[in-house]
């Protein structure tokens, strides 16, 4: 958790849980889930009006959580219809630049930890960012469908693609076996927790991320981009590769020449087989938990639900487990 010093008064009684208990159910969120521009100017009303939390919820970051938050919003706004969650897509990074650490959203998503510089940028901001992990992914390499000359790639293969110091240009470059043709490489912005965590953990040692690929925070720019040219490769979140796999060839993954390839799934990460498994997040202002019935009575919707079949059937990432849930609503009970 990145921060867990809220205390409070001892035999205090919140507010929040009568008015989270009383919640109407059944009914149509007011405004539906938006996506807004993320540029900043973000404000979330509160308010308490009526059986229920009511006001808005803005939720920002990751393209990769993203998924999570939005069906998340759907599901709590159907049950609670004084509350209006928007949901925007700006990248765990840009998320905690742009809208989170400033104070202008509520929640930020994450596909990794959130770093010391942002941290120290929230502290500056007195925005406290409380830590949830919420569900887990596994990252996607994939490649066009025509594309019938590779199979599986080691971590070490995939640096040699990806590294920013001396890169390989060609197919040919990192296998002599595959064709003597330039890459059209796809991924997401360096403003990506995507990006963070396979510059780290895949690149690693090699150098940084290369810069000459095509950039973005849309994943479907992503995926259409290598389903539409045979000698394309980039990567992505689970999710999206389960909801478009006709388009696409997913690549197995070696973290070494020595280990057998495993392919991308959500039994695979959950067993700790595939290397590219990792953990995604959430991050609540602590203020906003406090002081926004509707803030925390979302957040604790999305917590109590991050275990639920639908992570898995409807989204595509590896729900919590139990020990999980029960560890991130302990965390937000301090909030209460």
């Amino acid at each position: 958790m990145a921060g867990n010093d809220h205390t409070r008064s001892p035999g205090s009684v919140s507010r929040r849980k009568f008015l989270v208990g009383a919640s109407s159910v059944g009914a149509v969120g007011i405004a539906g889930c938006t996506s807004t521009s993320g540029d900043g100017g973000l404000g979330g009303g509160d308010g308490d009006s009526g059986d229920g939390p009511s006001g808005e919820v803005i939720v920002t970051g990751s393209s990769t959580v993203f998924p999570v938050s939005d069906e998340m919003a759907e599901r709590f706004m159907d049950e609670n219809d004084n509350v209006n969650v928007i949901t925007d897509s700006t990248g765990s990074g840009g998320g905690f630049a742009n809208n989170f650490c400033p104070g202008s959203s509520d929640i930020n998503g994450a596909s990794r930890p959130i770093k010391d510089a942002e941290i120290q940028s929230c502290d500056e901001n007195d925005v406290e960012a409380v830590e949830f992990q919420i569900a887990g992914d596994a990252l996607t390499m994939a490649v066009s469908p025509e594309n019938d000359w590779v199979d599986s790639m080691t971590f070490d293969e995939l640096a040699q693609i990806w590294n920013g110091d001396d890169p390989a240009q060609t197919w040919a470059d990192v296998n002599p076996e595959w064709p003597d043709e330039e890459f059209e490489l796809f991924g997401p912005d360096d403003t990506s927790g995507t990006f963070d965590w396979f510059t780290e953990n895949v690149v690693g040692e090699a150098g940084n991320h290369r810069s000459d690929y095509e950039p973005t925070e849309d994943d479907n720019t992503i995926i259409q981009g290598i389903s539409n040219n045979e000698y394309a490769i980039g990567y992505f979140g689970y999710a999206y590769y389960q909801e478009n796999q006709d388009m696409l060839k997913a690549l197995s993954i070696a973290e070494t020449a020595d280990n057998e390839p495993a392919a991308p799934s959500l039994e695979a990460a959950q067993s700790g087989d595939y290397p590219m498994a990792r953990p995604l997040y959430i991050y609540a202002s602590a203020d906003s938990l406090s002081e926004k019935d509707q803030v925390y009575a979302y957040t604790e919707y999305y917590l109590e639900n991050s275990s639920a079949e639908f992570i898995a059937d409807d989204i595509g990432y590896v729900p919590s487990n139990q020990e999980q849930v029960d560890e991130n609503l302990s965390t937000l009970e301090e909030y209460a």
